[in-house]
């Protein structure tokens, strides 16, 4: 679907909800909307960005439920959730990663999935999460960080790509109040797979006992095996 405005009947079958629903939203300014004419219009990004958000403050049956609707919205042949797992080679992972700066733990993830060889700018794709952090800090109150640029880069990208860094000890990142040791880089093509990916990812980090088994592992084979059996577990 091309980059236009949604209507209320729109925005509601895009999200399966009901139009009063979608209307009652806007109405609260629970939704990024605006009025042509006396009629609600939605800007697909600003959509996709308010999905991220409630992703990111959702526990496990609501992300349950935001996979679903996400799933639902997909053709049927594109329904199976996206796996973490195969999107996170291991040369994408750093245990321990050596940075201490923001900059610098920007530039080690994107060198990490650039060593994949499914990113072929690391300087664009450095430029652009550096850009998304400016706007508003992507780490979260658990010590976890899931950077990514504001929009998909399906020019610089062979497919979506996922980067894993663990510092082994807790630096400023988002804030001198919030430490971060756990470094997530998702790297998409498409705004939809973003949010898949994003929901996916956020369930994996909701599981219980899953941050405490990767703390622990001391190379990127055993984080990686953390991180498939957590999956495998959904």
């Amino acid at each position: 679907m091309p980059y236009q405005n949604f209507d209320v009947e729109s925005l509601a079958r895009y999200l399966h909800l009901a139009p009063q629903q979608v209307a009652k939203l806007a109405d609260r300014g629970k939704l990024p909307g605006r009025k042509v004419g006396g009629q609600w219009r939605f800007a697909k990004p600003d959509i996709h960005h308010w999905l991220e958000r409630r992703i990111g403050l959702s526990g496990e049956l609501e992300l349950i439920e935001v996979e679903a609707v996400l799933r639902r919205s997909e053709p049927p042949e594109q329904q199976s959730d996206p796996r973490v797992a195969e999107m996170l080679p291991l040369e994408a992972i750093a245990v321990p990663l050596h940075s201490r700066t923001r900059n610098s733990v920007i530039d080690s993830m994107v060198e990490l999935a650039a060593d994949t060889g499914w990113l072929w700018d690391a300087k664009e794709m450095a430029r652009a999460v550096k850009a998304r952090e400016d706007m508003h800090t992507t780490a979260l109150e658990n010590g976890v960080a899931l950077l990514h640029p504001r929009r998909p880069m399906p020019k610089i990208l062979a497919q979506p790509l996922l980067a894993l860094g663990l510092t082994g000890s807790g630096i400023p990142f988002g804030g001198e109040s919030t430490l971060s040791d756990v470094f997530f880089l998702i790297c998409s093509t498409e705004d939809r797979g973003h949010l898949r990916t994003l929901a996916r990812l956020s369930r994996i980090l909701t599981a219980a006992g899953f941050f405490d088994a990767l703390r622990r592992a001391e190379n990127a084979e055993e984080a990686r095996r953390v991180i498939v059996e957590t999956e495998e577990n959904l």
